[in-house]
């Protein structure tokens, strides 16, 4: 399974440089999953950037994959996680997240760099 993060899928969206990177795991919706905390950051993003259809178009293409709400397992995770590694709130749900799923995170965000299960690029 892939969870992408919200960075990897406004570079995606932007066809930044790195969207080639991302396009594999993005487009591969059958072992796509997609955190709640993902939507949230994208829409808010998109829609202070572009505006409201925008904004929910970028989320339609996102739920192609399967949504996986937080739980709160996972939030107690997440803060372990925050603790551990000093990296923020929605980073460290987004991991979490991740290794509960069993997924493969990619990313372009230090927080993440070097971190288990995660394909990092840099920007």
């Amino acid at each position: 399974m892939n969870l992408v993060d919200s960075s990897g899928w406004l570079e995606y969206f932007a066809a930044g440089k790195n969207a080639d990177f991302f396009a594999s795991a993005i487009e591969d919706t059958e072992h796509l999953i997609v955190s709640t905390i993902n939507i949230y950051e994208v829409f808010k993003k998109v829609l202070a950037q572009r505006d409201e259809h925008s904004a929910l178009q970028a989320i339609a293409i996102m739920e192609q994959g399967q949504v996986i709400d937080l739980t709160s397992e996972m939030a107690l995770s997440a803060a372990q996680i925050s603790n551990e590694y000093k990296i923020p709130m929605a980073d460290s749900m987004i991991y979490a997240t991740a290794r509960a799923n069993k997924a493969l995170l990619w990313t372009q965000d230090v927080d993440f760099e070097g971190l288990d299960n995660v394909e990092y690029q840099q920007k």
